[in-house]
């Protein structure tokens, strides 16, 4: 696929017409387009799509669907729908009453190509420098920041499901890269114990046994991945084992390895692994609220007589709010929006509002 750029699309006359007939007052899509015309191009994508192919939807146009997406909280199947079928949609993205619009799965794959390297941030630079333009953004104005949590895209595991998993990824991994360090050591137990994807019940018989097996399971794999390809990079997978093992098991003064019992002094959830599919995320708690992820800290201005731009988006591992501070404020220097007000020496400048 690649992009055909047609800058400054006009809204049809006979689309403006019926939904100025259909919404006199306008709607939020239409508020949208009013406001916001020109906040992306279609010039402003052609580094992520290839020179030749056929042409695809207008990236501009599937920016502006996934901001109205975020604005209504539609799903990519909602959302397809609405530029079908209504007509402040089709005022919004310029098209024909007769437009029929894109597959929802069109969305996924310009998700896709966003979330690569650093075009989501560079996208809302650019974003933010428009609204600039446009007067809905200004430096030295109030702002506020709040985090939310974002779930991992990986189940929640006990102990004993963490490390039989984390066994079974190097094996899988194992397979693919080094197979020669499988031959000898697996066996038809192994594979009955680790061929399928664990899940066990909320309270498995003998767990502490059963720990300490397949913890001794992975200590001997991973002597035999470092006896056979020394000095080999063996995989992402084969590392996330070895820190797992860290946290979760000890070698006792008899050299047996043995799981890791309260104690002995369990690892903080900080730097706790919790699944060996997704290293970087957490296990969290902020009051009653627990979960497995991440933070997301959100930036947008809060002027009283201005609208509500969102200014900066930064999301973290878990910490402490006032770690992801630094970090926002130098972009938001960077970006030339820096609050109103200072807080103490050794503070970025901020402004709390509401």
């Amino acid at each position: 696929m690649s992009v055909r750029p047609r800058s400054g699309d006009q809204i049809p006359s006979l689309t403006a017409r019926v939904a100025r007939a259909s919404n006199p007052s306008g709607t939020t899509a239409m508020w949208v387009r009013d406001r916001l015309d020109g906040l992306w191009y279609d010039e402003d994508f052609e580094a992520w799509y290839p020179r030749d192919g056929r042409p695809g939807v207008s990236p501009a146009r599937l920016a502006t669907v996934c901001v109205l997406q975020f604005l209504l909280n539609l799903s990519d199947r909602q959302v397809a729908e609405a530029v079908r079928c209504r007509i402040d949609f089709k005022y919004a993205l310029a098209l024909e009453l007769d437009d029929p619009g894109f597959h929802h799965s069109v969305l996924s794959d310009f998700r896709d190509r966003l979330g690569e390297g650093d075009r989501a941030d560079r996208l809302l630079d650019l974003a933010v420098e428009r609204l600039k333009e446009a007067g809905l953004v200004k430096a030295r104005g109030r702002q506020r920041t709040d985090s939310t949590h974002i779930l991992s895209a990986a189940r929640e595991l006990t102990r004993l499901e963490l490390v039989t998993e984390a066994v079974r990824a190097v094996l899988e991994e194992l397979t693919r890269t080094a197979p020669e360090v499988l031959n000898e050591m697996v066996t038809a137990e192994w594979g009955e114990r680790y061929g399928r994807p664990v899940r066990m019940s909320s309270q498995p018989s003998h767990p502490i046994a059963r720990l300490t097996r397949v913890g001794a399971d992975a200590r001997e794999l991973l002597e035999q991945v470092r006896a056979r390809s020394p000095g080999r990079d063996t995989g992402r997978r084969v590392e996330a084992l070895r820190q797992i093992m860290v946290q979760q098991f000890l070698v006792d003064a008899r050299g047996r390895l043995r799981p890791r019992a309260p104690r002995d002094g369990l690892v903080p959830p900080k730097v706790r692994i919790e699944s060996p599919y997704e290293l970087e995320a957490r296990w969290v708690r902020r009051g009653n609220t627990r979960w497995t992820g991440y933070l997301a800290h959100v930036t947008e201005t809060c002027d009283e007589s201005g609208t509500n731009v969102i200014t900066d988006v930064a999301t973290m591992v878990s910490a402490a709010d006032s770690q992801a501070l630094p970090g926002i404020h130098a972009r938001l220097q960077h970006r030339r929006l820096l609050p109103s007000s200072t807080r103490p020496a050794g503070w970025p400048s901020w402004t709390r509002c509401g």
